[in-house]
């Protein structure tokens, strides 16, 4: 079997060689925003509230570069796994020249509709001054996230995401070193507030970028030349754009739907409550931060046996991976359920955010194996070609189920805040069961499709 080549083997370790280098990743990522809003804090709160607010902008960005190395990942494993070496060749030429066209683009945007879209979130004085210069900044380097992206996703089509742990670690680091650099202007810099952590981000991205394409180069060769050049990129690129799209749409839902629960929250709390939330979900998202890996193995593995059109070892990744998903989130329920009033108050002392908190993961618990099964579902549609499900079940569970919910629940039964949090965990579960289905769906439909590739 040739290095790279998952469609045979032993597929446990195949899979934990994957998964594990690839949490370990996105582990120190989540470190890197903590950082971020640790430094900001030290600003006071008007710069803080400029980043908060900025999120939701900054997260077009994220929604784009997600759904770009996706889309790359699953159409190079695919071809990978067909031993279509003049496909995987055209599609890792045309994914990083429209990373890089997207990524230019993309500054573009942020430049001149950032200040409009701060605005209509609500920001106004100097959170809107603080939140301007911080993301004018950080859009600058959007070339080199969406290229990040595209690395990130050749790399991991052949299973290969030890580099993208190893910069995603460095930076880490590199970061808690830069911010401060730039933000109080240590060494006789000058102090740059804001806009210094997103220059932080953009350095450090930039760094990445350099030892990616390194990494690239040294395995797949990769030429400037060719990615300049070839004539058969703009069909490729449609190609990766159809597979990468549904994913961007599928991660702005996520966005529109922390809105909605941000609103009814207010509606039957106060800040403790929003504040209780904003801690819990971070703890929570550290603890799904788990199987986050699983679903970087399951596109992977998935995509190349589904270009050998290998059945039965497409089933059997799914169940595999399935399976250690939920017993990875079967002990995380036990630590969050048991851990849950200890670990808000390490983010936050008071006794109202706590409760809060602690309130929201004693609930919220009950949905941490259903979001391991919906996301490997996801993972798994991705991988044969059907991406399209992520918007659908995306749109349900983010934003019409939970604006149901929310009201029957909250008001209509008068659970108030209580049910908000049953809501999330109602429309999670329900997300599962229609992710499930269409799944099984696509099952029975593999052999059919698979002979007319």
């Amino acid at each position: 079997m040739a290095v790279g080549d998952f469609t045979s083997g032993n597929l446990r370790k195949q899979i934990l060689s994957i998964a594990l280098p690839m949490s370990v990743g996105m582990f120190f990522n989540t470190m890197f925003n903590v950082a971020d809003t640790y430094f900001a804090g030290q600003l006071g709160t008007a710069p803080l509230a400029g980043m908060s607010v900025s999120f939701s902008v900054f997260f077009i960005m994220l929604a784009l570069s997600s759904g770009m190395g996706s889309g790359i990942s699953a159409l190079i494993a695919i071809a990978q796994g067909s031993k279509r070496q003049d496909e995987v060749e055209a599609l890792t030429y045309s994914g990083i020249r429209l990373a890089t066209q997207v990524g230019i683009g993309t500054v573009v945007f942020g430049f001149f509709l950032t200040p409009v879209l701060l605005m209509a979130l609500g920001a106004t004085g100097s959170a809107l001054s603080y939140g301007t210069d911080y993301l004018r900044t950080l859009y600058f380097g959007a070339p080199f996230y969406l290229l990040n992206a595209a690395f990130g996703g050749i790399l991991s089509s052949r299973g290969m995401t030890k580099p993208n742990r190893n910069f995603l670690v460095t930076g880490f680091f590199a970061n808690l070193i830069l911010d401060p650099l730039f933000i109080f202007g240590w060494f006789g810099l000058p102090e740059m507030g804001t806009a210094g952590v997103a220059l932080a981000t953009v350095l450090v991205q930039a760094g990445g970028t350099v030892y990616l394409a390194q990494r690239c180069h040294k395995i797949f060769k990769v030429s400037i030349r060719r990615i300049i050049m070839e004539r058969w990129t703009l069909y490729k690129q449609r190609e990766i754009l159809a597979q990468g799209i549904p994913a961007t749409l599928n991660m702005l839902t996520t966005a529109l739907g922390i809105f909605i629960i941000n609103y009814f929250i207010y509606r039957h709390g106060d800040d403790a409550s929003v504040a209780g939330y904003g801690v819990a979900i971070r703890i929570e998202q550290l603890v799904l931060l788990l199987t986050l890996g699983l679903n970087t193995a399951t596109m992977t593995l998935v995509g190349q046996n589904f270009g050998a059109k290998n059945i039965e070892r497409i089933r059997l990744i799914y169940r595999t991976t399935m399976g250690f998903g939920v017993m990875l989130m079967a002990l995380g329920m036990v630590f969050v359920y048991v851990l849950a009033p200890v670990l808000v108050d390490a983010f936050n002392g008071n006794p109202d955010v706590v409760a809060s908190g602690a309130g929201y993961l004693r609930i919220e618990f009950l949905a941490l194996i259903g979001y391991a099964i919906l996301n490997i579902s996801i993972a798994f549609l991705q991988a044969i070609k059907r991406p399209k499900y992520a918007i659908w079940i995306g749109m349900f569970r983010q934003l019409i189920l939970p604006l149901v919910l929310f009201t029957l629940l909250g008001e209509v039964l008068g659970f108030g805040i209580h049910g908000i949090w049953w809501g999330i965990v109602i429309s999670v579960w329900v997300g599962v069961l229609i992710g499930l289905t269409f799944v099984r769906f696509e099952m029975k439909q593999l052999e059919r499709r698979l002979e007319l590739i």
